[in-house]
């Protein structure tokens, strides 16, 4: 008898299809799905700017409430804002300031400094090579005013607005520059939503920067469509806050450095409170005066004496 074959030498090795090979599984990512291809192009082309912008928000202690009120609402309206505990506001605030930016991984500074109670200033900066802006905040009114009715979904990109004035200077242009970065939110970021339904508007009147921010309502026949012609029809509801900015000095560092520009017209609130006691002072020493002038009148034109005085005395 023959001896039996393995099944090993009988059997044929069938060539793979092609159709039944898995292809590899794209990679997941949060923003999606990622094919190599696309990582390839992506890893070629360099020129890909990502905005990475973060900002830190804080304030000085003993602040009012109207203006903390005014800080957490501008925390509301950025995502990309990181807020922290309150801060000393000595000379030395631009060294921890510029410390916990770091800590924090941001690249802007926004911080609210308040000085007796009643004078609110504003540091926007960009940390840690500067440039820096100082700014006396005046006429604050925050989201919580009854006549402010607007309403916008939190979390969404603004669309900036900017008056033609910030092209004229070159300060003006920094300062445009500035505020765009700060209070423009990153693209794709993960707390922001991709809508745009309000407007951020920053005009100068008077060399000063006026802030308004307005919702942007469009009429609606059902839940989810537009009325025809509607896109026309579109109105802006003011929600606030809103407030106004005047530029006191530009630094070519963060919290200090060298002077880039002085404002020439800018008067300290401390000035302006002296001149309105010196007139209250000059008022009472007027009334003075007055008294004073009338007892010497009367002291050099006695009067008659009456006939009819002691009339009536007996």
């Amino acid at each position: 008898m023959g001896k039996k074959r393995k099944h090993s030498e009988t059997e044929v090795v069938a060539p793979p299809k092609k159709d039944t090979i898995a292809s590899d599984r794209p990679k997941r990512t949060l923003l999606g799905w990622k094919d190599k291809n696309e990582e390839v192009n992506k890893e070629s082309d360099s020129t890909v700017f990502r905005n990475k912008e973060k900002v830190l928000v804080t304030c000085s202690r003993r602040i009012n409430y109207r203006y903390r009120h005014l800080m957490l609402n501008l925390v509301s309206l950025l995502p990309h804002c990181k807020k922290d505990n309150k801060v000393e506001s000595k000379a030395s605030k631009g060294t921890t300031l510029n410390e916990l930016v770091e800590l924090k991984g941001g690249s802007s500074c926004l911080f609210f400094e308040c000085r007796k109670h009643k004078d609110l200033y504003l540091w926007m900066a960009k940390c840690p090579n500067g440039p820096s802006v100082k700014f006396l905040v005046n006429a604050v009114h925050t989201m919580e005013e009854l006549k402010l009715t607007g309403n916008h979904l939190k979390g969404s990109r603004p669309i900036l607005t900017f008056s033609d004035n910030f092209d004229k200077d070159a300060h003006w242009k920094l300062l445009k520059e500035m505020i765009i970065q700060i209070f423009g939110i990153p693209k794709d970021h993960r707390k922001s939503k991709p809508y745009h339904d309000h407007v951020f508007v920053f005009s100068i009147v008077d060399d000063h920067i006026w802030f308004r921010n307005y919702q942007i309502s469009v009429p609606h026949i059902e839940a989810d469509k537009v009325a025809r012609g509607g896109l026309e029809n579109m109105t802006l509801v003011e929600v606030g806050p809103r407030f106004c900015l005047n530029p006191i000095k530009i630094f070519g560092g963060s919290f200090g450095g060298p002077t880039l520009y002085e404002n020439p017209f800018y008067i300290s609130p401390n000035q302006i409170r002296a001149l309105e006691k010196r007139k209250k002072a000059g008022k009472y020493a007027k009334k003075v005066k007055a008294k004073t002038r009338r007892k010497m009148h009367e002291l050099s034109n006695p009067l008659e004496p009456d006939e009819f005085a002691d009339m009536w005395k007996e």
